[in-house]
């Protein structure tokens, strides 16, 4: 059945066409803290409709985004249930394609512009505090790209997707073993870890605290858990708006900023080591590009931004201002 909220955002279905295409649609309360009051922060559109079966593809489905009144946890409500998130996700789904070349490193590293102008696409090198001591979990893995690297460094790694292809990819093409599903799993035993990474999968999952405190039973006492995701308290959100490239709706979940994701991790029994800002302007493109096509007042700045040039700078001046786009919080499962 469609949800209380869902005939509002989506008028062109009758009352049985949820039931019709396999969709459940779900009210849910705070994930983090369980209220059930909320305001309406905004409504968005899904940005793609190429979905797998195609008796979705072409519906321009609307979703709302809530903010919990209790505690400023900002998520997707209603939402489609577990069983069937996975048909939101187009068959060419950038994270699940299999890269073009695996890329072959022997040491991550950090170049001395980066430092000054910030992080951007290189996310993921310079993050740990060792290299090839331990054994890591990448929770979201995708085509195995990351642990591939990683390996090759001497990590001993174990990939985890809740995308069956993505998995396979990783076991056949790239050799490295891989699980199907989430956490938590019943082939991860407690302490197993000294380093858990989340590179924008945490915002994917439908309960993202019951993720993180089974995190914490998987690290060691003094591992790591690193993980990226969007920010929604950064100047693209506000700028965009709807049209904004990390809300991805309905994929996105929940949408976090640096102060819920701490708040987050801090419940899960996590202490934070940092929270740094992470530069992308790649993502200020996408956000330009869908709100010059979407938007019918979408103003000069959008149209200048779609340009790489302009993107970049605009991006490198949000990182100075601490309100770039997107965010990597480090945190550690405490000894005591």
């Amino acid at each position: 059945m469609l949800s209380r909220h869902s005939a509002a955002l989506f008028p062109e279905l009758p009352a049985s066409a949820s039931g019709e295409l396999g969709i459940v649609w779900e009210d849910t309360p705070c994930p983090l803290c369980g209220s059930e009051e909320t305001a309406v922060r905004l409504e968005a559109a899904d940005p793609t409709s190429t979905y797998e079966p195609e008796s979705l593809s072409g519906r321009r489905y609307r979703f709302l985004v809530v903010r919990c009144i209790s505690c400023g946890l900002t998520y997707t409500n209603p939402r489609p249930d577990a069983s069937c998130i996975h048909r939101f996700y187009p068959s060419d789904y950038k994270p699940h394609r299999r890269p073009a070349q695996i890329e072959r490193v022997t040491q991550p590293r950090t170049r001395i512009w980066e430092r000054i102008l910030g992080r951007r696409c290189r996310e993921r090198r310079g993050i740990l505090p060792w290299n090839g001591t331990g054994r890591l979990l990448d929770f979201g893995c995708g085509s195995g790209s990351y642990l591939k690297r990683m390996a090759n460094l001497g990590w001993d790694v174990v990939g985890l997707d809740a995308a069956v292809g993505a998995v396979r990819q990783v076991q056949e093409a790239i050799g490295l073993p891989a699980l199907v599903g989430t956490l938590p799993h019943p082939e991860l035993k407690p302490c197993s870890f000294e380093i858990i990474t989340m590179w924008h999968s945490l915002e994917h999952v439908h309960e993202p605290l019951a993720v993180l405190r089974e995190a914490y039973r998987l690290l060691v006492p003094g591992g790591k858990l690193i993980v990226a995701a969007p920010n929604m308290d950064s100047w693209a959100f506000r700028h965009f708006g709807p049209a904004w490239f990390g809300l991805d709706l309905p994929r996105h979940l929940t949408h976090f900023t640096p102060t819920t994701l701490m708040l987050m991790l801090q419940t899960a029994g996590l202490r934070i080591e940092e929270v740094r800002s992470i530069r992308h302007s790649d993502w200020l493109r996408a956000s330009a590009k869908l709100a010059t096509k979407t938007q019918s007042h979408s103003g000069w700045l959008n149209r200048v931004l779609t340009w790489k040039p302009a993107a970049r700078i605009a991006a490198w001046s949000c990182y100075q201002m601490n309100s770039a786009d997107c965010m990597i919080a480090v945190a550690e499962r405490p000894k005591n």
